[in-house]
């Protein structure tokens, strides 16, 4: 199975601009984006436990931060297309639990890479009584083309909520969505969370890498 394998420091920053306090919840999501990104981005430069990679500190930070901000259940739905329908609440349950820990590694392992990036915040035109925005920025580097990464965010009631992000014109729920398939074509359901599972067992104890002839 395929997963992401090169993270630029901008996919460290994309689930990162969502956080936030209770108080945030009652802003307009493109007001929370730029407002809760500019601390968060001041935040990875000046920690030194994070700079320092120091994965405690990290995943305090992914856990405090980013996951009460990101509809994980809605984005493993997503990914898993067609599937999610014919799978049983607890296959449900367990994939989105699975799916919500791999991009909690694969996010926290990109953190310390953050630098000098400069966030440019797009026009947002949303009507008021949207329910479903697209906040669109992009990340300039020192050196190179500025990078595009723009969030699809739905409004709850507990606020507005991120299920989808847009890196270098790509949807990260479309990159998951066909190796989902291939997966779950080969061994189920079940084989696709347990996939994950592995993953995130190899992830926790610092071996991301696969045995030879294991996706």
């Amino acid at each position: 199975m395929k997963f992401l394998k090169t993270l630029p420091a901008c996919f460290a920053l994309l689930f990162l601009f969502m956080a936030g306090g209770a108080s945030a919840q009652q802003e307009a999501p493109d007001a929370l984006v730029k407002r809760i990104s500019q601390e968060l981005l001041e935040l990875a430069k000046t920690d030194q436990q994070i700079q320092a990679g120091n994965q405690q500190r990290i995943m305090e930070v992914v856990q405090s931060k980013i996951i009460p901000h990101v509809n994980f259940q809605r984005m493993t739905a997503m990914a898993s297309g067609r599937f999610w329908r014919e799978a049983t609440p607890e296959q449900q349950a367990a994939l989105t639990t699975e799916f919500r820990l791999l991009l909690i590694h694969t996010y926290s392992g990109a953190i310390t890479q953050i630098r000098n990036q400069k966030l440019d915040f797009k026009p947002f035109r949303a009507d008021p009584d949207d329910t479903e925005v697209e906040v669109r920025t992009s990340v300039v580097q020192a050196r190179g083309e500025a990078m595009q990464l723009n969030y699809r965010l739905e409004k709850t009631a507990n606020g507005w909520k991120i299920y989808d992000v847009n890196i270098l014109g790509a949807w990260l729920v479309e990159t998951y969505k066909g190796s989902f398939a291939t997966e779950i074509g080969k061994s189920g359901f079940d084989g696709l969370i347990k996939t994950l599972a592995d993953r995130n067992r190899r992830l926790a104890t610092g071996s991301p890498k696969p045995p030879a002839g294991k996706s």
